[in-house]
């Protein structure tokens, strides 16, 4: 059997934060006593991806995705727990696990400000030790994809964030790594630079076979690329499975959407009324009761069109948090 591209085993990541009340008292005291109490921002994860897998990391704001991204990148240092990415502990930092893996986060730069974009990409040449014919190669191969023709001479500060994002992508994969840490890279653009970036990674996996990890809150970037996905809250995982197998394990109710025509009665008879615009009504159901509902409505109303769908990524993912903090 194939190795693991990334290997995780009881992964942790603990910190000690500064704890003291409020007013004078409060702050002469602990000048003299520091109390601390710890938080555990990752708590003994555990997972496997394949070479070749794109699997998307989920969960709500401070639920340790990015601090589990900085680990095994490298940038920080577990407090328990083994990663093993291509052969390499992250954490140890050697030039041949750092020539095989990016880590792209939406919110940070690692373009020079006031330079042409054309001018950080040879730094990055220069860092990574990239030979004249490679480096011109993948160069031209990204400026196609990415349409940076008109780009990469101008000045980091005078492009768009969008602009800005392809440019990163472009730095961020000179060197053809093997693994994609991806943090939030559609995070602020449109929907059609979404889009833009979305296909890039796609192309990307599929030309080089690297494996990737995507944190995303845009479902979209998830469904469009991701048939697995790792569920984390709280610093545990909740789930790791398909991203169908999600909506499977967790919703219990189906969506119908009737177009309705001109027939503007009561349909709380049938389901929960999600919502109702002009002729076209949403209602949710429990998934055991769709056949019956659909053929109740089917019989009883004038109905134009009737679709039955699985529940939004957006809201299986709400009621899988929901469920995990109620228990």
């Amino acid at each position: 059997m194939p190795q693991p591209a990334i290997r995780v085993r009881d992964l942790s990541k603990a910190y000690r934060v500064p704890v003291r009340g409020a007013g004078l008292r409060a702050a002469l005291r602990s000048l003299v006593r520091r109390e601390t109490r710890t938080v555990d921002a990752v708590r003994e994860i555990s997972f496997e991806l394949a070479a070749g897998e794109v699997v998307g990391f989920l969960g709500p704001n401070g639920a340790g995705k990015t601090t589990t991204l900085k680990m095994l990148s490298g940038l920080l240092h577990p407090t328990g727990g083994t990663a093993d990415v291509l052969g390499h502990a992250p954490w140890h930092r050697d030039k041949g696990y750092l020539r095989r893996m990016t880590l792209v986060m939406g919110q940070r730069n690692q373009l020079l400000w006031d330079i042409p974009v054309i001018d950080s990409l040879d730094r990055n040449r220069a860092i990574y030790g990239l030979g004249t014919d490679a480096y011109t190669s993948t160069l031209d191969e990204l400026v196609e994809l990415l349409d940076l023709g008109e780009l990469i001479d101008k000045p980091v500060r005078n492009l768009s964030l969008g602009e800005r994002m392809k440019c990163e992508f472009a730095a961020a994969v000179l060197h053809r790594p093997q693994v994609l840490f991806l943090d939030e890279p559609t995070i602020g653009l449109d929907v059609t630079m979404q889009k833009r970036i979305r296909s890039f990674i796609e192309s990307y996996n599929r030309s080089t076979g690297a494996t990737v990890l995507l944190t995303s809150h845009y479902m979209a970037d998830v469904e469009a690329l991701c048939r697995r996905v790792i569920v984390i809250h709280r610093g545990q995982i909740l789930f790791d499975g398909e991203l169908a197998g999600l909506v499977q394990t967790f919703s219990a109710h189906k969506t119908i959407v009737i177009d309705l025509g001109a027939w503007e009665g009561d349909l709380a008879a049938y389901g929960e009324v999600v919502s109702r615009d002009g002729s076209r009504a949403t209602l949710r159901v429990p998934k055991e009761d769709t056949p019956r509902v659909t053929g109740r409505l089917l019989a009883d109303l004038p109905i134009v069109d009737l679709t039955v769908e699985d529940p939004p990524i957006e809201d299986v993912i709400e009621r899988v948090f929901n469920e995990e903090a109620a228990e």
